[in-house]
């Protein structure tokens, strides 16, 4: 059986049984990450086949088929990157479609080659002087908090400016990953700012800024686990935060739309942490099940659609909803790639000048919120910025010695993999690229023409009015 066939069997396995692939490869040969190393090309001992023939064999009469939420019906876009065109034609065999679990690896690696998030963190930093918080805490939600690289500067940014303000600190994530990532940043948060709820959550923009599902269904399995940390060290936080690992692990599952390829929960989950020793204080700040609000003072909406979908997509399925989120004098920072880049160099040099994936300019977008919110929009202002403050520039991390006539393997391939994520190229196209190796001569041309690699995001801001 060659890797691709047996990714085909896995696939077709875990949406029989509504099981995510880290379970299934956590289950079958004791390894969570085991079918993303097989996706990525990575030797499959005869030994280890055979505990995963073993594992499907047992389980087509042993497993129980857990409760699923998710179904084809659904078309929320539900993590950065992923949304699809609702009105694209759809295809049947989901190998076409961009799929979130593909592209696991070469989001990790753009986080660790880029400054993206450090830059995202600093705009995010713009707006906080604009706020102006009510009691009982400053609210703020990360429509995609990603591994947690954004979310844990910003955090210590507000604990510059609001030293002693409660946080009610709400974030998305659908990536088990991710979630594991983010919460690994938080002990050394609630050591230095304690008086800090953290909520994060897996439902869909519609439904995660108000812990709500839409659903009779949905909310009647929604897990719901409040975790108070005890202790005063960031070493005893981490030690407790760590082990949610096997609650996250059982309950955090997703799967992929054979529809739309978009990931779709199998149920609601909400996990609530804060510290045991402030619980007296935070009373009003924590989350209570049914009894919910939004009202941020600040949403955080960076790359939360793929750049393709349509305005009216990323508009009615993402920003209304989080616009809607707002309180009174809450501001939405929003934020995608924007191109004209070198990294869109490489894109054009592989897959010809017409190929754009930069679709939506912030004015155009912006107006198709104004126009879905409807009456609804004269509460609200909607600020596009001039170029000079909304374009912002962030660079891949490479060294001065690593730029010369002889780059290195590692800066090519990392130089690649930023160029073809910001453009958000499909798994199947990209595989007919890698087949004809002047790929890596292209990115070598761009590197050594501009003495190294950015790329251009740009911002806009909706804002509720005060009144």
């Amino acid at each position: 059986m060659s890797a691709n066939e047996l990714l085909g069997v896995i696939r077709a396995f875990c949406r029989e049984h509504g099981m995510a692939e880290t379970t299934f490869g956590r289950r079958a040969v004791n390894d969570g990450k085991f079918v993303g190393r097989v996706r990525d090309g990575a030797r499959i001992r005869p030994k280890t086949l055979e505990k995963v023939e073993a594992f499907m064999a047992r389980s087509a009469s042993q497993v129980e088929k857990p409760f699923v939420i998710g179904s084809d019906t659904q078309t929320e876009a539900d993590a950065p990157g992923v949304a699809v065109d609702s009105g694209a034609a759809e295809q049947d065999d989901d190998a076409h479609h961009f799929r979130f679990f593909d592209n696991r690896q070469k989001y990790l690696l753009f986080v660790n080659t880029c400054s993206e998030k450090t830059v995202v963190a600093k705009r995010v930093g713009m707006e906080m002087s604009q706020l102006q918080p009510r009691p009982p805490a400053m609210r703020i939600f990360d429509a995609g908090a990603g591994d947690g690289t954004v979310l844990s500067r910003v955090l210590r940014d507000m604990h510059r400016r609001f030293l002693t303000m409660p946080f009610y600190v709400a974030a998305k994530e659908v990536s088990l990953e991710d979630v594991r990532l983010t919460l690994q940043k938080m002990p050394d948060r609630f050591f230095e700012h304690p008086a800090m709820v953290m909520i994060i959550t897996n439902m869909y923009y519609a439904e995660a800024p108000w812990f709500t599902p839409k659903s009779s269904a949905a909310a009647g399995a929604m897990i719901w686990r409040e975790v108070a940390l005890a202790g005063s060290t960031a070493h005893e936080f981490e030690v407790q935060i760590e082990e949610q690992n096997e609650f996250l692990s059982e309950n955090w599952g997703a799967h992929a739309s054979e529809k739309t390829g978009n990931p779709l929960y199998d149920r609601p989950v909400v996990l609530v942490l804060y510290r045991e020793d402030y619980r007296f204080l935070l009373d009003d700040v924590i989350p209570r099940r049914g009894a919910q609000r939004a009202d941020y003072d600040l949403v955080i909406a960076s790359q939360p659609y793929r750049l393709r979908a349509s305005n009216e997509f990323k508009a009615g399925k993402v920003l209304v909803p989080l616009a809607r989120s707002l309180a009174p004098g809450g501001r939405l920072l929003g934020i995608h790639s924007y191109g004209n880049d070198p990294g869109m160099e490489i894109i054009e040099r592989v897959w010809g000048a017409d190929e754009n994936p930069f679709t939506t300019s912030r004015q155009k977008l912006l107006a198709t919120v104004k126009s879905e919110l409807g009456r609804g929009a004269r509460n609200f202002k909607f600020n596009a910025y001039s170029d000079k403050r909304s374009i912002f520039r962030y660079e891949m991390h490479t060294l001065p010695t690593e730029i010369n006539p002889s780059i290195g393997t590692s800066t090519l391939f990392a130089a690649w993999n930023a160029a073809i994520y910001v453009a958000q190229i499909e798994e199947q196209r990209l595989s007919e690229a890698l087949a004809d190796p002047s790929y890596l001569q292209a990115t070598q041309d761009v590197l050594e023409k501009h003495n190294g690699l950015w790329f251009y995001d740009e911002s806009y801001v909706i804002s509720r009015n005060r009144n």
